[in-house]
């Protein structure tokens, strides 16, 4: 049986990954800050880390033979100094704590699959980004990303391939930004944000866990991208959770200087516009679910 160590598997992304692991018979070593959330079952244990303090059980490394990373403090929070500090370590040092384990101790690991995020591009609204662009945005997500990777990098010095998976906006019922743009929407008070025509790259939940186990399955190396092969502007995705919800839309655009006087920085998440090509994992034969966006709300909402 294959076996894989996840971190941040309790989390939104993590949790499906999981699921999908036992649909395929792998077994799954995960680590977490929380001792509550241990438990060892023969396909599913948990094991003990601390980040901030260096520790981590060696044990988690056990007949694992590939990493998927998904630990990372949520970005939707106010981004104070010390808050945006934390994003950033929150990614590089859990990274340098694996590797400087996995170098010390020779643990034979032979993939690292990453999470990453389509803001390392810059804001466009007519820029189309394949997996080869150069461009970086200087944004503060920009700089989060370009240091998340190149923690994630540095573990190709072990002989360890190396996939980064740069995602979209993830559509769950459960968690992360949907409920937050659904709820407005239910109470009729829905409106989409500035022009409405930035660019907004998704992917449904379920096809992100998918994509995760079919890289560690078929051993990506590289940059690869975790987003549907239809992405849609501000407006049409505001409209279509309008529609599956059965609500009427009738507010105006909520303009830039307000949802900055609420949100600070944190408000760039909202106006910043990436469309972003799923075309590479598509030519690899990964296969989506969830192609077009009103189907994959209506799954998410039935």
């Amino acid at each position: 049986m294959k076996k894989i160590l996840i971190t941040g598997a309790t989390g939104l992304i993590g949790q499906e990954i999981v699921n999908v692991c036992h649909e395929q018979g792998i077994a799954v070593n995960y680590l977490t800050t929380s001792k509550r959330k241990l438990t060892e079952n023969d396909n599913y244990k948990g094991f003990y880390w601390n980040p901030n303090k260096g520790d981590i059980d060696i044990n988690c490394f056990e007949g694992v033979d590939a990493i998927v990373n998904l630990v990372g403090a949520t970005i939707s929070k106010r981004w104070t100094d010390s808050y945006k500090k934390e994003i950033i370590n929150s990614r590089t040092e859990t990274a340098h704590l694996l590797y400087n384990t996995i170098k010390t101790h020779g643990f034979p690991v032979k993939q690292m699959v990453s999470a990453s995020a389509v803001h390392v591009y810059p804001d466009s609204l007519t820029n189309y980004y394949e997996e080869d662009e150069t461009q970086i945005s200087n944004s503060f997500l920009g700089q989060v990303v370009t240091k998340w990777e190149n923690a994630v990098d540095a573990f190709s010095a072990l002989n360890i391939k190396v996939a980064k998976i740069r995602i979209g906006l993830v559509l769950s019922e459960k968690g992360g930004a949907l409920p937050e743009i659904a709820k407005p929407v239910k109470f009729g008070a829905g409106a989409a944000f500035g022009s409405g025509e930035q660019w907004q790259s998704w992917i449904h939940v379920k096809d992100l866990a998918r994509l995760f186990v079919f890289a560690v399955t078929n051993d990506f190396e590289g940059i690869f991208h975790g987003v549907a092969p239809n992405p849609v502007t501000n407006n049409e995705l505001t409209k279509t959770v309008a529609k599956v919800l059965h609500r009427p839309l009738i507010l105006p655009n909520i303009p830039k200087p307000a949802m900055k006087l609420v949100l600070g920085e944190m408000h760039s998440l909202l106006f910043e516009s990436q469309r972003v090509s799923a075309s590479k994992v598509e030519a690899l034969g990964f296969g989506f679910q969830y192609h077009h966006l009103e189907p994959a709300l209506l799954d998410i909402f039935s």
